[in-house]
């Protein structure tokens, strides 16, 4: 499950319901643009900037309980991890990403009563 629903069930209760929103319309947005920056980074084999996009991108993964997400950046920002594996890692990330964004989806769509 790519976000882990007691996290998400916790932060629901503990913020407000605009709060809790808000955040996840953040997050999708965050999760959209940092995605992109690392796709555009593994095809320049621009190993800084895949790795700073992965740093923000965990970050926001774990502010939401995308747990899996939040491992697979910080998998790719640990030393020795390779140019030539970029492809693969950006792949694996815009993966995870779009089911965590789907979850993301969901939860919107309950927030919104729907």
């Amino acid at each position: 499950m790519p976000v882990d629903p007691v996290f998400a069930a916790d932060l629901a209760n503990d913020l407000s319901a605009v709060d809790y929103v808000r955040l996840l319309h953040l997050f999708r947005q965050d999760v959209t643009q940092l995605s992109e920056a690392i796709s555009r980074a593994a095809a320049a084999a621009d190993e800084a900037g895949f790795r700073r996009a992965a740093h923000g991108l965990a970050g926001a993964a774990g502010a939401v309980g995308a747990q899996e997400l939040e491992a697979a950046c910080r998998t790719v920002m640990a030393p020795g991890h390779i140019n030539e594996e970029l492809a693969a890692s950006a792949e694996r990330i815009a993966a995870l990403a779009a089911a965590t964004l789907a979850d993301i989806a969901t939860a919107l769509d309950r927030a919104a009563g729907r």
